[in-house]
C-alpha cells in the first residue's frame, strides 16, 4: 500500500480512495478489486470536493458532509 492512502467513503463493494503523492493526489473509485475511476488533482481540497460530488451521485448523501 502506498503511504498516504485514505479511504474516503464506502457503500457495499464500492469505495472511494485518496492516494497522496508528491505531485498531488489521486482519487480512485473501486468496485471490489477493480478501479472504475481514476482522477488526478493538484490539491487535496479539489479531490475532497470531487469525492463529495461522487458520494452524492452514488446516493449516499444529499447534504454537506465534512468527513467526505
Amino acid at each position: 500500500m502506498v503511504t498516504g492512502d485514505r479511504e474516503l467513503w464506502r457503500v457495499g463493494d464500492v469505495c472511494c480512495w485518496m492516494i497522496s503523492c508528491c505531485s498531488g493526489a489521486e482519487l480512485q473509485v473501486r468496485r471490489g478489486d477493480e478501479i472504475v475511476l481514476r482522477e488526478l488533482y493538484p490539491t487535496k481540497s479539489d479531490l475532497y470536493e470531487r469525492a463529495r460530488l461522487l458520494k452524492a451521485e452514488y446516493g449516499l448523501t444529499s447534504r454537506s458532509d465534512p468527513d467526505v
